[in-house]
């Protein structure tokens, strides 16, 4: 099995390869910069040096099996194998000229929230840096970004502070000034309130963007959306945010996703501005995007309105989300790993 580069920087390229820094440097541009992973193409490095990768090491751990577009949006969803023959999916979502990659970080996830896809496939296993960093290659592949650098949202299939050191080399990575070169504050990291994983990443030195997935106020009715709140209940959770917010002083974004007759009354959004009072929050209401095995339904419009007025009357920034991908199956949590109607 070949030896894969994209999970390294240009320092541990150049000691894997027993090359010169700048020649690590040169490698780290063509397949991170340039997106680039064809080493014949790489026309600055010599044809030794080039034989010698081809003969033992990969810059591409992943390969496409299907892609899917939404006509309506634009929105792209890519199905792609992981070298072990399992398969992620990850999503460019297009917004006027902006656009936004959302990753994954884990083959499946383990969490199994009550109204996602991705928990109810199961989970696999973890992914490396590398496989992390190749969804927004593969996304990119193809794009003229004229300048501009996109969103980075973990935000896909897994638990991210699961998964914590490799996205964590991911994002410096994503980050680094030779490859995608993208600002901390354009990439966001979402957890479904793992507190350890909160902890630490309050410590990071860096701007890097902290959402929470929190669906429920009361732990009643989290611990049946949201499983994880038996083990850190939502006084904890709560507890936890202060602490980040005191250490690093940046904002926090809670996600709530709306489910009919479930958690979109106003007794909740009560609840919710309560939850956010003392906290620098905004909250993104999302309608639940439907996953014909689970039963649930999506809050309708009015309903929607209704609960994010009561939060703006409480003094909460409050926004409902326009879902983009729903006919590819490639909105909030209907990703699955296998490509929903379409894999092969």
């Amino acid at each position: 099995m070949k030896t894969p580069l994209t999970g390294l920087f240009p320092d541990e390229i150049a000691a894997t390869l027993d090359v010169k820094p700048y020649q690590g440097a040169q490698l780290f541009r063509w397949i991170h910069q340039k997106r680039i992973v064809d080493f014949d193409a790489m026309s600055d490095l010599s044809k030794a040096l080039r034989a010698r990768l081809a003969a033992a090491f990969t810059a591409s751990q992943l390969t496409l099996d299907t892609i899917r577009e939404s006509e309506a949006t634009g929105t792209r969803k890519a199905l792609l194998r992981l070298p072990d023959g399992d398969a992620v999916e990850c999503v460019l979502i297009r917004d006027r000229d902006r656009i936004t990659l959302c990753l994954s970080s884990q083959a499946g996830c383990p969490l199994r929230c009550a109204f996602c896809a991705t928990g109810a496939a199961g989970y696999r296993r973890n992914l490396d840096a590398g496989e992390i960093v190749e969804q927004a290659l593969w996304l990119l592949r193809d794009e003229d970004l004229s300048g501009r650098t996109p969103n980075i949202v973990y935000m896909g299939m897994g638990e991210p502070f699961y998964n914590y050191d490799a996205v964590l080399k991911s994002i410096r990575l994503i980050m680094h000034p030779q490859g995608l070169h993208i600002g901390a504050r354009k990439i966001t990291v979402s957890t479904a309130g793992d507190i350890k994983g909160i902890e630490r990443f309050a410590e990071e030195d860096w701007q890097v963007r902290l959402s929470v997935s929190l669906h429920a106020a009361n732990n009643e009715l989290r611990s049946r959306l949201v499983p994880l709140n038996k083990r850190y209940p939502v006084e904890r959770l709560r507890a936890a945010l202060q602490r980040y917010q005191k250490r690093c002083g940046r904002q926090v974004t809670l996600e709530w996703v709306l489910l009919d007759g479930v958690n979109d009354s106003a007794c909740d959004a009560d609840e919710l501005a309560a939850f956010a009072r003392g906290l620098d929050v905004a909250v993104n209401l999302i309608p639940w995007n439907p996953v014909p095995e689970l039963p649930f339904a999506p809050s309708p419009p009015a309903r929607c309105q209704a609960f994010q007025a009561v939060l703006r009357e409480r003094g909460i920034t409050a926004t409902i989300r326009k879902e983009k991908g729903q006919d590819i199956e490639a909105a909030c949590g209907q990703l699955r790993g296998n490509g929903g109607a379409c894999a092969t």
